[in-house]
């Protein structure tokens, strides 16, 4: 590990992301028992799938603002706790407000983790290494929601849905164990990391220029800003996809492909581990986009409407799909290429603003985008009670994406490649 301490904490945050999608992805593996125990309608499980997106929206720019202020050490381990013990309180509902208030509460812990994960990988990896370790991190994300519909669903099975709550809410205090042992602010406060590797992390972010905006501009100012706002366009057609899929996916393969509860959460783990795997690529190929041409905003922007757009033609022609197989192929597309582009709009955020602004900024961007969190899911609901069925719900999600991408085209500028040569990592 000389000279690589920082992928130790990337470890750690791929960790976060998986128990954190985990979590979060296991009402949806449960919905079909859960609404006919507490006898919610369609609708009334949409509002609850949706009432966890007002907490979140909220504090994923509070938790962004904080991380720039306090560390992200600190505010990781506050947002575990919270999450994990609302997540817990899940197996206490007893009908629908009840629901609805730890679904929220639940939200209000998740909701810092990505603004934060951008700020740590910010504070601890060179620029060229940005978008690769963002990906890499956020993959634990779709992996965390590929693991949920086996454990969650089989524990269901064997012991009731509510045990399931219970299980999955230790694993974040175990992580946050570790993550309190390990983490530290900055590079530099760690003893763990080398002078070489240090150096390196330092040089590759001293030679980088904000296109857009200085260290010393107003926070309103750089929140207004038609760049940052168009990223937020994209992230929010992006994250409706994902919530669309997140939430009603189990149930669509219920009601619709006539899966088993058991059948479900295995086939409802393909999609997401074809996600994984398009975290990891497009960061890839958007750190090779930038070292071959030296333009970060180009690089990130070339990978999220790419991603993007081949993922809403994709969820478009699920609307046209008839056989389970063939569903299950055609989402695992979609969600595979849908996953380059939330990782390429949080990367765009480091090369438009200064590092002192990225938490906030990621977090601001975020609390936009996950507007789509609090009106996808009760749309689909309604959609699929009054205006004939999954169908429509997938037409209309297909055009969101594209919706996403032309607003990342015409808002985004291009950035211009960078007079410095980018520095290779040390041996």
């Amino acid at each position: 590990m000389r000279d690589r301490f920082r992928f130790v904490i990337a470890g750690l945050l791929f960790a976060a992301g998986m128990i954190n999608y985990m979590d979060r992805a296991a009402l949806a593996i449960v919905a079909p028992r859960v609404a006919r125990d507490l006898a919610l309608s369609p609708h009334e499980l949409g509002e609850i799938f949706s009432s966890f997106f007002f907490g979140y929206a909220i504090f994923c720019f509070i938790g962004g603002q904080l991380a720039d202020r306090f560390g992200p050490r600190r505010v990781y381990a506050w947002a575990m706790v919270v999450w994990s013990l609302f997540c817990g309180l899940t197996a206490t509902a007893v009908g629908f407000f009840s629901l609805f208030v730890t679904r929220l509460g639940f939200g209000v812990g998740e909701g810092p983790m990505c603004a934060t994960t951008n700020k740590t990988v910010c504070n601890w990896f060179p620029r060229e290494e940005a978008a690769s370790m963002i990906g890499a991190t956020f993959a634990g994300q779709p992996l965390g929601t590929a693991i949920a519909g086996p454990v969650v669903g089989l524990i269901a099975v064997a012991f009731g849905w509510r045990v399931s709550f219970v299980v999955i809410a230790l694993f974040g205090i175990l992580w946050l164990i570790a993550w309190l042992a390990i983490m530290r602010d900055l590079p530099q406060a760690h003893p763990r990391v080398s002078s070489a590797e240090l150096a390196h992390i330092r040089d590759s972010r001293a030679h980088h220029t904000p296109l857009e905006v200085a260290s010393s501009a107003r926070l309103g100012a750089v929140l207004s800003r038609p760049s940052v706002l168009a990223v937020a366009g994209g992230l929010f057609a992006a994250n409706y996809v994902i919530y669309f899929f997140l939430s009603w996916l189990p149930s669509y393969l219920v009601s619709v492909q006539h899966f088993s509860l058991a059948a479900m959460s295995l086939a409802s783990s393909v999609p997401w581990l074809g996600g994984s795997a398009g975290y990891v690529l497009g960061g890839v190929i958007s750190d090779w986009l930038l070292r071959r041409r030296a333009n970060g905003l180009w690089a990130r922007k070339s990978v999220a409407m790419g991603g993007l757009g081949v993922a809403a033609l994709a969820v478009l022609a699920t609307g046209f799909v008839t056989t389970p197989g063939m569903a299950v192929a055609v989402i695992t597309l979609a969600i595979l290429f849908l996953m380059a582009a939330p990782q390429a709009c949080w990367a765009m955020t480091q090369e438009l603003v200064p590092p002192s602004r990225v938490g906030a900024v990621g977090g601001f961007v975020h609390f936009l985008s996950n507007i789509s969190g609090m009106i996808a899911p009760a749309i689909t609901g309604f959609a699929v009670e009054y205006a004939g069925g999954y169908r429509a719900s997938f037409f209309l999600t297909g055009a969101v994406g594209l919706a996403g991408v032309a607003i990342i085209l015409l808002f985004v500028p291009s950035g211009t490649p960078a007079t410095a040569r980018l520095r290779p990592a040390p041996g």
